[in-house]
């Protein structure tokens, strides 16, 4: 069976998490505009920075919970470098669709919407308050396939 275009820009994400070096959480997100991929990022160090593997989890070693303090941390998020990813090659993401396997936390979701992305479809629930404040105020249409099937 061919997949609908959200499962298989999805699926691609489950491809592109395979990259992350984060020791926590592996994470892709593809940014995609007419049914065509602008940019891809996975979570983790800025490139040429030792890996958290060879480091060690800062967020670890200080019992940093899931979803907080997101400054303490060495890698970026899937997001933001498929976001960093466009913007390095000159590529307008205004009006596209963000894939993601975990809906953005608060920072990602600030950059999205001044990114001007209008849909996000996500597979994972991510609690961040501050992102869920955020989002309800604008119009970018949030899909969480696995709650809305």
């Amino acid at each position: 069976m061919r997949p609908d275009w959200d499962s298989y820009f999805l699926e691609i994400t489950n491809v592109v998490k395979k990259r992350s070096t984060c020791l926590r959480r592996q994470v892709g997100a593809l940014i995609v505009k007419n049914n065509h991929i602008l940019a891809t990022g996975y979570n983790g160090v800025p490139s040429k920075i030792t890996h958290c593997s060879e480091t060690g989890c800062l967020r670890e070693q200080l019992n940093v919970p899931s979803g907080e303090r997101h400054e303490l941390c060495r890698g970026l998020h899937a997001e933001q470098n498929a976001i960093i990813q466009a913007a390095h090659h000159g590529t307008s993401i205004k009006d596209s669709t963000l894939y993601t396997n975990t809906k953005p936390c608060s920072i990602c979701t600030k950059m999205i919407v001044n990114a001007g992305i209008k849909r996000i479809v996500f597979e994972e629930y991510y609690k961040d308050k501050l992102a869920d404040n955020i989002l309800s105020e604008t119009d970018i249409i949030l899909f969480n396939v696995n709650s809305d099937k």
